[in-house]
């Protein structure tokens, strides 16, 4: 292949792949990068992405090939991909299933038809203690118990099993979605991808459909999705939530748009103990330990893991399967025979455990880029702003001299953030607002300053579902929320969300928050994410980090300094349509 200067990607030797950003095939290039490589850096003219054996085996398993990802550099590649780079390629796609588990004669087994691989792995330390029997040059018996386990250790050496083992079926469990929805009598229809994404996760019916990870959008209806799941398999649910706000909406959602009855659904959490055909728990009251411990095994420690036991479950959905704690993962591997869904928005953990999310939950089966279902309408259009600040001059030395550890919350709290936050207030004082942030005394101080409620983890739930409620039906139009507005609460009016602090460099949170503010918008309005950063410090540095996973899907920040704010007229979505050139998208109906 010939040199093209008009083409916006370079690949080179180390498998780090570099993106022009002012190219005009940029955005298709970008696109294509995300099904198989890791973004790394996303600087003003460059980003960097990596391509990596998970992010290949994850490609695999959503049915990309090697040479489609080969056909597909060579496409945008501005020079010739170097040959190690599509061998490797070709190599590690190669590797996904080339070892399986399948069940025969009620034996979990691990095969291959490559007995010179089988003979590899069975001499490998970790392969080697979980091997029950030889049973043939390709074949060796395994526990059924290790079935995680194997899993794992499988990733670990670099040659992922295709599980082909099955699930139980699980207690029977009819329900079926409804064609309207009970509260408002409107009609009710699952979108043309929720469809796709629950189907594909099915896909090989009850033999082998039943583990993987769907990956949607904020405000895309993953709570669809996840019901879709469950009227395929009609069989008893477990679900896992972030918090106990989301435990409520599961349960709204189902009685809203599902046959099944209050009697049907129980919630598990700090305030209630309902086992039923459906239960929505929370991460926190599963992963809640006592001081005093009888036993050492996982059930003794976390006591609650004990619900994993108490019905015969056909499928545990893990809503925002990204925050999965690491006990979770533990008793997930003890329970691979239940069919598995994972929902989240971005597969990213900013604790480098994606490989367990991919062994024990299931690898990526689906997964829709923001801007596409932006341009059809589906989430509503967000424009996203960086507002530098700096700190006051007296305490320019303090930062100075404050010790590293402390220096992000330090420059995170800078109190010059509170002015510019009134300008934007009063900019978009008819719109509605979500004030964002880290650290409770900030928030607290922001409440009483611009005399508005705030929402931490220490407001009983009973008072945030009030204030929500107060936020949808107009009574108030501003409401500053801590950690715990980031998952899981539908504002679908929230036009506007303003960050004042953030978890240091977190991408899934960065998210997760443009999240809240993506319901499609019936007036028409743009959403706006603005992050308040303050200038030449680590929580500018942060920010950027921050900003990297919304930066692949296609979102750029604009920049404005604190001087500048007074003059920032936010666009609309007719005015930015017609200045484009373009028709503004109706909103779909849900």
């Amino acid at each position: 292949m010939a040199f093209n200067p008009q083409n916006p990607v370079i690949v080179q030797s180390d498998k780090t792949v570099l993106l022009e950003v002012d190219n005009d095939r940029y955005e298709d290039a970008r696109d294509t990068l995300a099904r198989f490589a890791e973004l790394e850096k996303s600087p003003e003219y460059v980003h960097t992405y990596r391509i990596t054996p998970l992010s290949l085996w994850n490609a695999a398993a959503a049915g990309l090939s090697g040479e489609r990802i080969n056909e597909d550099l060579a496409r945008f590649a501005k020079y010739p991909v170097p040959d190690n780079v599509l061998v490797d390629i070709t190599d590690y796609i190669s590797r996904y299933g080339r070892v399986k588990l399948t069940l025969e004669d009620g034996k979990l087994l691990l095969i291959s038809d490559d007995p010179a691989l089988m003979t590899e792995l069975g001499r490998h330390k970790l392969v080697d203690p979980l091997i029950e029997e030889r049973v043939s040059a390709t074949r060796f018996r395994i526990n059924p118990a290790q079935r995680g386990h194997i899993k794992q250790v499988l990733l670990q050496v670099g040659y992922p099993a295709e599980d082909l083992a099955g699930y139980v079926e699980g207690a029977r469990l009819e329900l079926q979605l409804l064609d309207y929805c009970q509260a408002t009598g409107e009609p009710f229809v699952l979108r043309g991808y929720q469809q796709e994404a629950a189907d594909v996760f099915y896909a090989g019916g009850a033999a082998h459909g039943g583990s993987g990870v769907i990956v949607l959008p904020c405000g895309a209806g993953k709570t669809m999705v996840g019901m879709a799941a469950m009227e395929n398999l009609q069989s008893a649910t477990l679900i896992l939530t972030p918090n106990t706000v989301a435990v409520r909406q599961w349960i709204d959602e189902l009685l809203d748009k599902t046959t099944l009855t209050k009697e049907e659904i129980g919630e598990y959490t700090g305030s209630r103990k309902e086992i039923r055909p459906v239960t929505i728990s929370t991460y926190q009251i599963l992963t809640y330990r006592p001081r005093k411990r009888n036993g050492t095994d996982l059930r003794s420690e976390f006591p609650h893991f004990a619900l994993f036991d108490q019905l015969d479950w056909g499928l545990i959905i893990y809503d925002e399967v990204h925050l999965l704690p690491a006990p979770v993962f533990r008793i997930t591997s003890e329970i691979q025979a239940r069919r598995r869904l994972g929902m989240t928005a971005t597969l990213v953990r900013e604790d480098g455990l994606e490989g367990d999310v991919f062994s024990l939950v299931g690898p990526k089966r689906y997964d829709v880029p923001w801007k596409e279902l932006e341009s059809q309408g589906w989430i509503a259009t967000a424009e996203c702003h960086e507002i530098r600040i700096p700190l006051p001059d007296e305490l320019r030395m303090e930062y100075a001299m404050t010790p590293k550890r402390q220096k992000y919350r330090f420059s995170a709290e800078n109190p010059k953030k509170i002015d510019v936050l009134k300008q934007l207030l009063h900019k978009h004082r008819e719109d509605t607002v979500l004030v964002l942030g880290m650290y409770l005394d900030q928030l607290e101080n922001i409440a009483e300053k611009i005399d508005e409620p705030v929402i931490t983890g220490k407001t009983p739930v009973r008072e945030r579902r009030k204030l929500y409620a107060k936020l949808r039906e107009g009574e108030i139009n501003t409401l500053v929320l801590s950690k715990v507005g980031n998952f899981s609460i539908d504002l679908p009016d929230a036009n506007v969300a303003i960050q004042v602090s953030g978890t240091f460099g977190s991408r899934q949170e960065e998210a997760q928050r443009l999240g809240r503010i993506l319901r499609p918008k019936r007036n028409g309005l743009l959403a706006h994410f603005y992050a308040l950063v303050t200038h030449d410090t680590v929580d500018q540095e942060f920010a950027a980090n921050r900003q990297m996973f919304l930066t692949e899907q296609g979102y750029r920040y604009d920049i404005l300094y604190s001087d500048e704010v007074a003059d920032f007229e936010p666009a609309l979505l007719a005015t930015r349509a017609r200045r484009d050139g373009r028709r503004a998208l109706p909103v779909p109906e849900a």
